[in-house]
């Protein structure tokens, strides 16, 4: 199998944290704190924000009334008036790093799901909320708007007595998460710019991705295990975002499935594993040492060997605190698949 770098392990907590893209299937297992139903839950398209025909308004000095705050509702339903440009944000969720791209000032996140990743050294200044959010931390940070991929409404309801609160489909895909955040914190301008750099880095990535021999409408899996022997193929989570949204790699009709659903990912059976698999395999590499040794057993089944993939050598490797889908991550992604691909 192809490496494409050292693997650090990581304790079982971080495998949790940094894998709460995958896991909205348990209030253990994502940082979204919520019930067995949330993969469910995550599944609708975030609304566009929406401006109210009486926005808030405070004098000013010549007493002409300006707007503070405007309406806003979350792809969950609910309706917040929010601050036109909030200065004090917190951010918990998997895609933390969307507003460090966007320049944006956090005061708070959960610290230890970002240890591991590649932009855990831009972290300075910002105060640990703790997994799951501790409420009591955030209401002393006094932050003016708060941003949550937990889609649990008791944890929304006690955050939202805090400061305005909206809940954030962290599966959505990159290029609908910038722009509505862009929306949402005021900077719109800023959100657009990012999105046409990352634009014309994808197009210099997909032509190195050719050029390192992948042809047009190959097909890609990614998969990756779980405590408890669990196998799981990414659809809208992670690197297969990355992957099926460059052009160059397409899903096998039963990824398809799972992407038409709307859903991040999908448990599957070792005896799944050839119908799933498309013609490069990438394999998220778990911190955790139970979901390692699944792995490993895996790697030396009949069923791997037998693969397309496995035979052509196009099997390639990532720890999973480095497969987010958050802006940072994927900008480094960009740079990353082609030099996995070429060794």
């Amino acid at each position: 199998m192809k490496n494409s770098m050292k693997i650090t392990m990581k304790p079982t907590r971080k495998a949790f944290l940094a894998f709460t893209f995958i896991a909205l299937i348990g209030a253990s297992m994502t940082a979204c704190s919520n019930s067995g139903n949330s993969n469910q839950q995550a599944k609708a398209n975030p609304a566009p924000p929406t401006q109210s025909s009486s926005p808030s308004t405070s004098n000013t000095t010549s007493g002409e009334k300006v707007a503070t705050t405007h309406k806003y509702t979350d792809y969950k339903g609910h309706q917040v008036d929010i601050p036109l440009a909030p200065q004090r944000i917190i951010f918990s969720g998997e895609t933390f790093s969307d507003l460090l791209a966007l320049n944006v000032k956090v005061i708070g996140t959960d610290i230890a799901a970002t240890k591991g990743t590649v932009y855990e050294k831009q972290l300075n200044g910002i105060e640990d909320i703790g997994f799951p959010i501790n409420f009591e931390k955030s209401l002393n940070l006094n932050p003016d708007l708060i941003i949550v991929a937990n889609t649990d409404e008791k944890a929304y309801e006690q955050l939202s007595k805090i400061a305005p609160t909206i809940m954030f489909d962290t599966f959505a895909s990159l290029e609908e998460r910038i722009p509505l955040l862009g929306e949402i914190i005021g900077k719109k301008a800023q959100a657009d710019l990012w999105m046409a750099n990352y634009k014309v880095k994808m197009q210099t990535m997909m032509k190195e991705l050719q050029a390192a021999g992948v042809k047009p409408g190959e097909t890609a899996s990614v998969f990756t295990y779980y405590p408890g022997d669990r196998l799981f193929v990414m659809a809208r989570a992670g690197l297969s975002q990355v992957l099926y949204h460059s052009g160059n790699f397409k899903p096998t009709p039963p990824i398809q499935s799972v992407l038409d659903e709307k859903s991040g990912f999908k448990q599957i059976s070792l005896e799944l594993l050839p119908e799933f698999a498309g013609d490069r395999i990438f394999i998220l590499t778990p911190t955790d040492e139970e979901a390692k040794r699944s792995t490993d057993a895996m790697i030396n089944s009949s069923i791997w060997r037998n693969l397309a993939a496995v035979k052509d050598n196009h099997v390639y490797t990532l720890p999973i605190l480095q497969s987010g889908s958050d802006a940072i991550t994927r900008e480094w992604l960009l740079q990353e698949l082609p030099k996995m691909i070429n060794k």
